[in-house]
């Protein structure tokens, strides 16, 4: 079996026990990445067992095993119960995801997810995808900028940074990293510089990717795959993801609307927190493996 692990998994131990593996069951790893988890999981199973990794990213295919009991879909994972019944697959055992941007993709200075570098603003996950950062900052409106920067960058000074931006724009094209950042410093104290630029970056990587909405639709269909009893095990890394999973765990939809029982009243969700509180990682990797910083894993058990 082969495989060119690229970053180390975070929280590998907790989430491969989060997983509960049966050793002929069928998992699927919906951010394959340099196959940490899935080598993981791999070595867990037997016989019929099986793991479907997704990846939409063409790095991803470097690190591809060579197992009998491995399909590599290169595909968002928002597709995933298509991909499911086109491989004849109708429930999984259990589902992990890794959300968020990778150490690989932060140190690919070429890809233009980090300020690190200066490098043409692209971020795409999906090299085959039309909109790249610039794109964004070229074309979109300056309330649509306020928008995402708001939202997605949770940036209280969104307007001040969006003006920045269409002032700027108009004079020449932003086009790398470093005009990005160089453009935005005289906007932030020097104390957060560091932490306002990644929420900006995030921001901009968030809706380059459409990563909301492709989150959103790939934790329903998780739910409609998953057998009784079947695992969701996932971990983000920032507070617009893990409001959508602990959302989805406690009310079965990603806005968090309580759904009760007709007859009864009861709250009616179709998965139970496994563990009562969020997962941290332990001092040891917080030391080691910077990208676990702000990370935190949530599993669940379909009912």
């Amino acid at each position: 079996m082969n495989c060119e692990t690229y970053h180390i998994p975070v929280m590998l131990s907790q989430s491969i026990d989060g997983l509960n593996i049966h050793p002929e069951g069928i998992y699927l790893d919906l951010t394959f990445g340099g196959g940490g988890h899935s080598m993981e999981i791999l070595s867990h199973l037997q016989g019929e067992g099986h793991l479907y990794a997704f990846d939409q990213d063409l790095d991803a295919m470097r690190g591809i095993p060579t197992s009998k009991q491995f399909t590599f879909v290169r595909s968002n994972f928002r597709f995933l119960r298509n991909w499911m019944q086109y491989y004849g697959v109708e429930q999984v055992d259990g589902i992990l995801a890794d959300l968020g941007v990778s150490s690989h993709h932060l140190d690919e200075g070429e890809r233009g997810f980090s300020f690190r570098y200066d490098a043409p603003l692209d971020m795409r996950m999906n090299q085959k995808g039309k909109t790249t950062a610039m794109t964004i900052l070229q074309e979109y409106s300056e309330e649509q900028l306020s928008d995402i920067l708001f939202l997605y960058g949770e940036l209280k000074n969104s307007r001040r940074i969006a003006a920045k931006l269409v002032e700027s724009r108009k004079n020449k094209p932003l086009q790398t990293t470093g005009q990005l950042a160089d453009t935005l410093r005289p906007l932030m104290g020097y104390d957060r510089e560091k932490k306002d630029l990644a929420r900006v970056f995030q921001a901009l990587r968030i809706e380059v990717n459409h990563e909301m909405e492709s989150l959103k639709q790939m934790l329903t269909e998780s739910i409609n795959i998953l057998k009784p009893g079947g695992r969701l095990v996932v971990l983000t890394y920032h507070s617009l993801e893990d409001r959508m999973v602990k959302n989805i765990i406690r009310h079965g939809n990603v806005e968090g609307k309580p759904q009760t029982d007709d007859v009864y009243g009861s709250i009616k969700a179709p998965l139970k927190a496994v563990v009562r509180n969020v997962i941290t990682p332990e001092e040891e990797e917080l030391a080691t493996n910077p990208r676990s910083r702000s990370a935190k894993l949530r599993i669940a058990q379909k009912i």
